[in-house]
């Protein structure tokens, strides 16, 4: 876009040039008010052929990322939901099997229903899991905010250390600055 269509200088045809475009018309291929497809027919195979060339550089893709509502599980806490998932899936198709062999008559019944029941406490397990991984997640890791929360005291232990770290730093930089003016020999 050149200065004379920012400032708005009147074109040949008396028509105003202004730095606005219309984003339908460009997304259509749809030529802006006042403009022509220069010169050429939109019929012809060259018009078509530049089309092709335009639609190639205008580029859009299929969606747009957006930010996730939530914040992703900690990664012990999905390990142990997604044990605790695949423990209740195979609870529940051994549970359907012995069903399906109990109502079959089956000889498989009597062990497929043992399995259900050790599975059902697994699974009751892994749920469990989830919560108490969740939990000391959040009391080590500093979420919930109670007296008691461990978490505190880590924070409080950092930042003491942290501000050994810069005392002796900001020593370190004044015995640098002196130039060794505390020394007993220059030798």
């Amino acid at each position: 876009m050149g200065t004379a269509e920012r400032r708005g200088a009147p074109r040949a045809g008396g028509a105003q040039l202004t730095g606005r475009r219309d984003l339908a018309a460009t997304e259509r291929d749809i030529p802006e008010a006042g403009t022509e497809p220069s010169g050429q027919d939109s019929g012809s195979p060259a018009h078509q052929a530049g089309r092709g060339a335009r639609e190639q550089q205008h580029y859009r893709p299929l969606w747009v990322e957006e930010p996730a509502r939530r914040r992703r599980l900690p990664d012990p806490v999905r390990t142990a939901a997604v044990r605790a998932v695949l423990l209740i899936a195979v609870t529940l198709i051994q549970a359907m099997v012995a069903f399906l062999c109990t109502m079959a008559g089956s000889w498989l019944a009597f062990p497929m229903v043992i399995s259900s029941v050790v599975s059902t406490i697994a699974a009751t397990w892994g749920a469990l899991d989830v919560w108490v991984t969740r939990q000391v997640w959040n009391q080590r890791h500093g979420v919930v905010s109670v007296p008691s929360s461990t978490a505190r005291a880590l924070r409080r232990e950092r930042r003491r250390t942290r501000r050994q770290e810069r005392a002796a730093e900001r020593a370190q930089g004044r015995i640098r600055r002196r130039g060794g003016a505390g020394q007993l020999s220059h030798s």
